[in-house]
């Protein structure tokens, strides 16, 4: 128990600062990027917004002067002109090439997202309605069950309220993890946003994608697939920690979770059906 109150005090005092993979109050922009994925993400997203504003500003000019140059008291015979070989070109040629410039970078973060080629460590994920299922292969099938802390107990507990749950997914940052992800029932969605992860979990189909945390700290997603009534109530938390902490964590939760009753584990799924 000693290395979960250990994991309990770093996580207060990550929880003391900003530097959070969490949604902020009026935020405008992408959350913080914490692994490379959403560093690329970010940068994709940046060159579109120019490229974007580039099109808007220069189409609203175009308006701007087509009302201005061929208004009807400029022109009260207007032009019949019905072919311009020079424009017509032009007009299939740029937009050709701006998809181009579009295309090679997405192409690039796609092929770089969908998995890793040396994995540090293997978590599978399994989604079911409505909470989260991990389980680490390489520590000999440690497996457990997340479920949102209930709103009416997370202010009490010092928890977020829609956020927060009782079993983290634990990491060791700095190190490449693969995800694997499936459901038990309906299409879910595995959603990291700092982490840059966002990967489709489907019944009877195994799913791989990866991130790095590069550093540690706690983030937060949700399911952003609408799969049930519930659908608003299974968030995720992946606290990343240095790799002592976390060969330290996966010691005791081997015996944590290899001594919880069955019962237990069933009034756990309950409760959670009642949110």
């Amino acid at each position: 128990m000693t290395a979960l109150a250990a994991l309990a005090g770093a996580g207060a005092a990550v929880a003391a600062s900003t530097d959070l993979g969490l949604p902020t109050p009026w935020g405008m922009g992408l959350q913080d990027s914490a692994s490379p994925v959403k560093e690329r993400i970010a940068s994709l997203h940046d060159l579109l917004l120019v490229i974007i504003t580039l099109i808007t500003l220069f189409v609203l000019a175009l308006l701007a002067y087509v009302c201005w140059r061929f208004r009807a008291d400029r022109n009260p015979n207007p032009s019949r002109t019905s072919h311009n070989t020079l424009l017509e070109v032009a007009w299939t040629v740029i937009p050709v090439l701006i998809l181009v410039v579009i295309a090679v970078p997405s192409f690039r973060l796609l092929y770089f997202m969908d998995r890793t080629t040396e994995p540090d460590l293997t978590v599978k994920v399994t989604a079911f309605q409505w909470a989260w299922e991990y389980e680490y292969p390489d520590a000999d099938g440690l497996k457990f069950e997340s479920y949102m802390v209930p709103a009416d107990q997370a202010a009490s507990q010092g928890k977020r309220r829609l956020l927060d749950v009782d079993n983290e997914m634990v990491v060791p940052a700095g190190k490449n993890i693969r995800v694997l992800v499936t459901s038990r029932d309906v299409i879910h969605s595995f959603f990291v946003p700092a982490l840059g992860v966002q990967k489709y979990n489907i019944p009877g189909r195994t799913m791989e994608t990866w991130f790095r945390a590069d550093r540690p700290g706690v983030y937060y997603g949700q399911c952003n697939q609408i799969c049930g009534v519930n659908h608003a109530f299974m968030p995720i938390v992946v606290r990343a920690v240095p790799e002592a902490e976390f060969s330290a964590w996966l010691e005791q939760a081997k015996q944590r979770f290899a001594a919880l009753p069955a019962a237990d584990a069933a009034s756990m799924r309950v409760a959670a059906a009642r949110q």
